[in-house]
């Protein structure tokens, strides 16, 4: 992997991100537009032309998840499901809910909706990662986003993650899905951009982390952070 970007400095490790309890479904959650998102709390990172933001919701079924990320020029050349697409363009999600940094999900959406699912039985620097593996009943959407209007090309990718996908993935996560209000599991969001295109993909590569790790790759659990289920006040 090229060099991280570390334009800020490194979250504190008490850092949470607390997700908001909704009643929305799916079917108005995944066109971006359900009024629930506004509650949600938002987090994001990477330099200024490719900023991406984070945001979460979860109820009783599973966990809804969107990124916006600021572009001008996205790009894919794979199309298929669980194609390599961490060496192109994606935003990712890092999901740990036995926080063990083994035995956790990765989840990568492309700009034209294209999805990667792995389960990581172990971090860097012992990387392996079973592509086999499918989150079942995993929905998602890409759609045209603004950015301020700043960047033509931006994209809102948004996925629905059904706590039943989880179930086999792991001995150890099992008794963690679906999580209660008041758990916390570990996770880190990111992003890669290719300014260059498909014919430099490594020149002036972006492998952005809204929690950096201190080494050369994603997949450092000492970077996760805590990920908060809030309860219904309704």
């Amino acid at each position: 992997m090229a060099e991280l970007y570390r334009g800020a400095a490194p979250l504190p490790s008490d850092a949470v991100y607390r997700v908001t309890w909704t009643r929305a479904r799916p079917v108005t959650l995944l066109p971006g537009h359900d009024k629930a998102w506004k509650a949600a709390q938002r987090i994001e990172w990477g330099p200024a032309p490719y900023r991406t933001s984070f945001r979460a919701l979860w109820n009783a079924e599973g966990l809804a998840i969107r990124f916006e990320a600021c572009d001008d020029r996205p790009w894919h050349t794979m199309r298929h499901l669980d194609d390599p697409i961490w060496e192109e363009e994606v935003v990712e999600i890092f999901l740990d809910p036995a926080c063990l940094g083994r035995h956790y999900a990765e989840v990568e959406i492309s700009p034209v909706n294209v999805v990667t699912d792995l389960h990581i039985l172990e971090p860097h620097p012992r990387l392996n990662g079973d592509r086999s593996w499918d989150w079942r009943g995993l929905e998602s959407t890409v759609v045209p986003g603004s950015c301020g209007g700043l960047a033509p090309g931006s994209w809102v990718a948004l996925a629905w993650l059904p706590w039943s996908g989880l179930q086999s993935m792991a001995p150890e996560v099992a008794p963690r899905v679906p999580p209660s209000p008041g758990d916390a599991w570990r996770f880190n969001v990111f992003r890669i951009k290719r300014p260059h295109g498909p014919a430099e993909p490594e020149r002036g590569a972006i492998y952005a982390a809204w929690s950096a790790p201190e080494g050369p790759s994603f997949h450092e659990p000492q970077a996760f952070r805590r990920m908060e289920f809030s309860p219904d006040n309704a």
